[in-house]
């Protein structure tokens, strides 16, 4: 009984009260019929029963941030230990987040480059050396004679809390002035900052003006500065009329003397994405930014303008008695296209006119608006311009829907800052590094020389990520990289990177409860995930996982079958046992398969198709190169390859969309390619996923399949309907 999970009485859903013993500390495989209940004992009530008791053990407080599940019905559970699903749903929506963060690994090299990595000048590449306090005075005399600044020792950086005692301590030791999020202060007056956003502090060591004969007074300002601040100082200068404000920071650290380029002490925040002080301030970290896309604006170049090409509101219908049709007809006449023209046959010059504007000239023009004509001289600005002006003045939810996100145009998608980018390990920056996938990354560090020093230092951290990144390979997802956002993840794939970091915390003595992981895995890999799960299992772990795989039900150590049927002819414990035991019992229908006894057979004749074929030539998007490939229409199709080969990237990305834009007329943005012929054998495409239906409450089978309308007129001609 230590060693077992007892469960008694389970009722959930379609359950018949069965009572189930499960040996703890197995690999244990829940199967049956797609409805037969096996989701049911594994997660509403297994789980949900081990996440209720767990919550329950905590404080009131810490329980109102945790999702509370109901109890399950069912008698008694005994013998249950902490439990973790592992479901398929998607790590997370958030733009920020990618497998590299999700999976922690992005953590340890952000200490790795923090502790061994090697600054380079972001400007002439070479590497950064420290600065002594003479090279530091030599720059700042090598102001223009006259200039007025400061000198300042940041003594806060991006730091929560309200800093009274550095206050205290600044007006102490004599100092009159301090400068706190951009903002200067007395100190003699009373300062209070918000304990819970966080500040940057610089107190002002002194005030000077740029001549010859200051360098005694500077050494000892910039002495003390850099005493005050652990070797850090900031001049700041001070503009008279029509200058702009300079700011200049130095460190005895690392600078290039050079260009006068420096930077503090490396620390891990520094290498972080999400932080100020390391993130792109162009992009704030997110390495792509918001742009009105052309193919969304303008999706159809066969139209017209008169015929509506442009789909944007206030654009659709471009007539003389309009608002915006004289403007665009004015510009047509001067560029020679008229507004009957299709856009396709534009010219490059045309079309950038159309879009961009053209400059400053003016154009006398009678607009009409709520059928009043107005008279105006305008310039014509051009339809981004327009549309932009538009959002700024309107908001752009409307206009979400024509905008695209493009790299940021000065990090190209790295996210971080460029001085952060020109710190190395091993020759590679951090994101260089993050771009390499899993099995090429885990390669890298293996195969990395460090000095004796740097050895001794990252050991640890080495050591964790070659675990964790042998993790990911052992799960199949060594063509993942780490910059890969995880929204972007298949359940699939998200589950196994959720497995791979569970083994990486090493817990002991837990409940993992997985759903289906082998989904979208190739059989070359599921070898790989089969030791996955027997290697939690021998950490000291119970993994209960439903699965249908022929492959990991044999490599289990327990099986229960639930059924017979699906729905209300389910919810039975039909048989349960070692695989060989599941085998030999009769009433398994699963026994049957995997015994042989049944089998699924081969056709003897195959279909060859109508003669016709689908043709996709020149496939280049993601990792596709230029892949031709002729499908045959009329026929059973599949297309398979290994995990990332591009099956998704040829079907989702470029056949479904093209399909839908071209016959269903849908608004869809394919992939790259050159050319897909055979679309005129087609009458309509009709895309099936894995996405989820039925969003609200209301939703159900009956709505979906269409039953629902088929009940509602027979009822409709009823005696008790028309009474």
């Amino acid at each position: 009984m230590k060693n077992e999970l007892i469960i008694k009485g389970a009722r959930m859903h379609n359950l018949k009260n069965i009572d189930v013993t499960i040996p703890r500390d197995k690999l244990v495989i829940i199967t049956g019929l797609s409805g037969s209940g096996k989701s049911s004992l594994a997660f509403d009530t297994i789980y949900a029963e081990g996440h209720r008791r767990f919550v329950e053990s905590l404080s009131s407080y810490a329980r109102m941030f945790l999702g509370q599940l109901d109890k399950p019905d069912v008698d008694s559970i005994e013998g249950l230990s902490p439990a973790i699903s592992i479901d398929q749903k998607t790590t997370s929506k958030n733009p920020r987040s990618t497998v590299g963060t999700v999976t922690e690994i992005y953590d340890y090299l952000r200490l790795l480059y923090a502790r061994i990595g090697i600054p380079h000048c972001p400007v002439c590449g070479k590497e950064i050396r420290q600065q002594t306090t003479d090279q530091i005075i030599d720059r700042i005399m090598a102001l223009p004679e006259g200039t007025r600044f400061m000198v300042m020792a940041p003594v806060v950086r991006a730091k929560k809390g309200r800093h009274e005692k550095v206050f205290e301590s600044a007006k102490k030791s004599g100092y009159v002035r301090v400068r706190v999020d951009g903002n200067m202060y007395e100190l003699s007056e009373e300062i209070k900052l918000d304990k819970n956003i966080k500040h940057s502090i610089e107190i002002v060591v002194d005030r000077l003006v740029m001549r010859e004969d200051i360098r005694s007074r500077l050494g000892d300002s910039v002495e003390n500065a850099l005493a005050l601040a652990e070797g850090h100082l900031m001049i700041h200068t001070v503009p008279r009329d029509g200058e702009a404000e300079e700011e200049m920071e130095f460190s005895q650290s690392y600078a290039c003397e050079e260009h006068g380029i420096s930077f503090g002490e490396l620390e891990p925040r520094m290498f972080s994405f999400n932080n100020p002080q390391g993130a792109c301030p162009e992009c704030a970290g997110l390495g792509e930014q918001n742009k009105l896309s052309v193919e969304k604006m303008i999706p159809d170049r066969s139209l017209s303008l008169s015929e509506g090409a442009i789909a944007v509101n206030g654009f659709k219908t471009l007539e003389e008695e309009s608002w915006n049709g004289p403007l665009f007809s004015a510009v047509g006449k001067k560029f020679g296209f008229k507004m009957t023209t299709p856009l396709e046959k534009f010219t490059e010059e045309q079309f950038n006119v159309l879009l961009y504007g053209s400059g400053l000239e003016k154009y006398s023009i009678t607009r009409y608006f709520g059928g009043e004509a107005h008279k105006q001289n305008t310039v014509f600005e051009g339809l981004i311009k327009m549309i932009e002006s538009r959002m700024n003045s309107y908001g752009n939810e409307y206009y979400n829907e024509f905008i695209e996100q493009t790299p940021c145009p000065k990090c190209h998608g790295a996210r971080l800052s460029p001085t952060i980018l020109s710190v190395t390990v091993g020759g590679k920056n951090i994101h260089e590094f993050c771009s390499m996938s899993i099995s090429d990354a885990l390669d890298f560090v293996n195969e990395l020389k460090l000095t004796e020093t740097e050895e001794m230092i990252a050991r640890e951290i080495m050591k964790e990520i070659k675990a964790r990144l042998g993790f990911l390979v052992s799960v199949g997802l060594d063509y993942l990289t780490m910059t890969r956002k995880a929204g972007t993840l298949s359940g699939g794939e998200a589950q196994r990177i959720r497995l791979a970091t569970q083994i990486g915390s090493s817990l002991v003595g837990v409940l993992y409860i997985l759903d289906e992981p082998s989904i979208g895995l190739h059989q070359r890999d599921n070898e790989k995930l089969i030791g996955t799960l027997k290697k939690l299992r021998d950490l000291g772990n119970s993994v209960i996982v439903v699965e249908h795989d022929e492959e990991t039900m044999l490599s289990s150590d327990y099986i229960i079958d639930i059924g017979p049927g699906a729905g209300i002819h389910g919810g039975e414990l039909v048989a349960c046992g070692t695989p060989k035991e599941i085998m030999a019992n009769e009433a398994s229908e699963t026994g049957a398969y995997l015994s042989g006894r049944k089998s699924i057979p081969i056709p003897k004749n195959r279909r060859g198709g109508n003669g016709s074929f689908l043709k996709v030539i020149g496939a280049e998007e993601h990792n596709l190169k230029k892949l031709n490939v002729d499908i045959p229409l009329g026929s059973f199709v599949c297309i398979t390859g290994v995990s990332g080969s591009g099956k998704s990237s040829l079907v989702n990305g470029i056949i479904a969309p093209v399909l839908a834009k071209k016959l269903n007329r849908a608004i869809t943005y394919p992939g790259k390619f050159k050319d897909l012929k055979g679309i005129e054998h087609l009458d309509k495409v009709i895309t099936i996923d894995q996405s989820p239906i039925g969003r609200t409450p209301r939703s159900n089978p009956a709505t979906y399949t269409g039953l629902f309308g088929d009940i509602r007129e027979l009822f409709a001609k009823t005696p008790d309907a028309k009474a």
